[in-house]
């Protein structure tokens, strides 16, 4: 039987996506997603919070107390996922998890000095990041960008 060929692509030419890829949405945010992480990654360094981390301790920062069932709910995973990203911010000396009264089988997240300084850096760089990535849109763009990504989120809700 007859070995199957492989297609030869012209080396000097750049290489071009077939044109039913480019035009699907899933597609180009995937693609988007791995520009996007990459960037955070440099821009972060070795040390920095994770992209996972970085949400959690925004919303522990913003809501004090916030349970850790509400936490899953509002960054849309199952709450046996959080268990891991907790366990790294109370590791690393960002927050701590404390009993609620009245009901000690409740955890609220409460972040601690480290927690709120960490969060206060990583936001700062984290919008450099996004300004660099960004800098071709126009204002009016990056908030067309942000309305039409809400808008597909807010399918989470709905499934």
């Amino acid at each position: 039987m007859a070995k199957p060929t492989r297609a030869r692509l012209p080396t000097s030419e750049p290489l071009k996506m077939a044109p039913e890829l480019e035009e699907l949405i899933g597609y180009n945010l995937k693609r988007a997603y791995v520009v996007v992480q990459k960037d955070y990654r440099a821009a972060l360094g070795d040390g920095g919070l994770s992209p996972r981390t970085f949400a959690a301790l925004s919303l522990a920062v913003a809501y004090p107390n916030l349970t850790q069932s509400n936490l899953a709910r509002m960054l849309g995973i199952e709450r046996s996922g959080l268990v891991a990203i907790i366990d790294e911010l109370e590791r690393d000396g960002l927050l701590k998890r404390t009993t609620v009264p009245g009901d000690r089988r409740v955890q609220a997240l409460v972040p601690l000095e480290a927690g709120i300084a960490a969060h206060r850096a990583t936001l700062a760089k984290v919008k450099a990041h996004e300004d660099k990535l960004l800098e071709d849109l126009s204002d009016v763009e990056k908030e067309t960008l942000i309305f039409l990504l809400r808008k597909i989120r807010r399918h989470e809700t709905e499934s």
